[in-house]
């Protein structure tokens, strides 16, 4: 067994701040920043726009450590937007409220990403959830981010949760996905040989223009350019910490499976990207609500039963870390009652209001901090 600090996980949330009558996004980030930073230091920090804010745990060993940190930074981020009068949720885009009515967060990082991306990123108000897994091996990072693409539509679709745009039915479970999937540097990463072709391509893309550094690539999944992490972008925020515990869960399982697959030598499976670029759509169009498509085998299958082969193919990793009870009954919490989309659109089914859709988001998103 590698040592524990070899899959240490961190994980990342970007959460809306909302008007407590209109329930529309709310510019308030420099008001409550301080007040969440005096409880929590910097765990919690500002994001692209001020009507969001971000909260990054400290390094977790277990996943009852992601569950212990995620209620300590959630509860201090609430609370302190409910000293200024705001509410806080997490999904991955607000169901009514419009990008122009925006403002940029003023830092110089973010007003170079709004200079280069113009009116993509002036519609970038989107919500998601970064899961780090340590892999001290850059090597090893590299076959773990190769071997685990086939599967990062699975948790895509257990995540999604971002229905509504603009006050419409978007007639997707992951709209944030094809919002963000504008973006030059997003999607799924081609295949690497090694590390220092993965270098060779950051230094390429550097010298030329496209990016400042490997912090603005955006992949799926990618390793980190400044901590000994791979870290997992495909999912949404979820609402619910259990959600969150379940992702964090799901992606170290798959770090720890591809990197033994990397130690072993097995091969890379082949998969076209045309292949994996279809797998990804599909898990953002539907979710959970139908096909996901099994890329090794070419074939569609009903998403719960890929979902469950996932856990098949985890489930060493998950029994050799105490894991699987957790987070096989999460999953399969999480297919009986629905992702957080299929919760969004029942709630705007019983009453025709996206303010009760917002409700709900607020709601979930405080459960379990008693």
């Amino acid at each position: 067994m590698p040592p524990v600090e070899d899959f240490t996980i961190g994980v990342e949330e970007e959460y809306q701040i909302l008007h407590p009558e209109s329930r529309g996004l709310r510019q308030r980030a420099q008001r409550i920043l301080p007040e969440a930073r005096r409880q929590v230091g910097d765990d919690v920090t500002n994001e692209l726009y001020l009507s969001q804010i971000e909260i990054g745990t400290p390094v977790c060993r277990t996943l009852a450590d992601v569950r212990a940190e995620l209620v300590r930074l959630r509860r201090a981020v609430i609370t302190a937007a409910g000293q200024d009068g705001s509410r806080i949720a997490a999904a991955g885009t607000h169901p009514f409220s419009h990008w122009d009515q925006q403002a940029i967060t003023p830092k110089p990082r973010y007003f170079g990403i709004a200079e280069d991306f113009r009116q993509l990123a002036r519609e970038q108000i989107i919500f998601g959830c970064h899961v780090h897994v340590g892999i001290a091996d850059r090597e090893a990072a590299i076959g773990v981010m190769n071997r685990s693409r086939p599967w990062l539509p699975a948790i895509l679709a257990l995540s999604a949760n971002s229905p509504f745009w603009l006050g419409l039915d978007t007639g997707f479970a992951s709209y944030r996905t094809e919002l963000f999937a504008r973006f030059p540097m997003t999607g799924t990463p081609h295949t690497f040989a090694s590390r220092a072709e993965f270098d060779e391509v950051v230094r390429a893309l550097t010298e030329v223009g496209v990016i400042d550094d490997g912090s603005k690539i955006y992949w799926d999944v990618r390793p980190s350019s400044h901590f000994e992490t791979l870290e997992f972008r495909v999912a949404d925020v979820c609402s619910t910490i259990d959600e969150a515990v379940m992702i964090a869960g799901l992606c170290r399982a798959l770090a720890r499976t591809c990197r033994d697959q990397h130690l072993r030598g097995e091969p890379i499976a082949s998969v076209r990207p045309e292949l994996l670029r279809a797998s990804k759509f599909r898990a953002s169009r539907f979710g959970l609500e139908g096909e996901l498509i099994d890329v090794r085998a070419r074939r569609s299958i009903p998403a719960a039963r890929m979902i469950l082969a996932m856990l098949d193919f985890l489930r060493p990793a998950l029994e050799s870390s105490g894991e699987w009870d957790e987070v096989s009954g999460l999953v399969q919490r999480t297919i009986d009652r629905g992702n957080g989309a299929m919760r969004q659109r029942a709630a705007f089914g019983r009453s025709g209001r996206m303010e009760d859709v917002v409700d709900l988001l607020v709601e979930e998103t405080a459960q379990g901090l008693e």
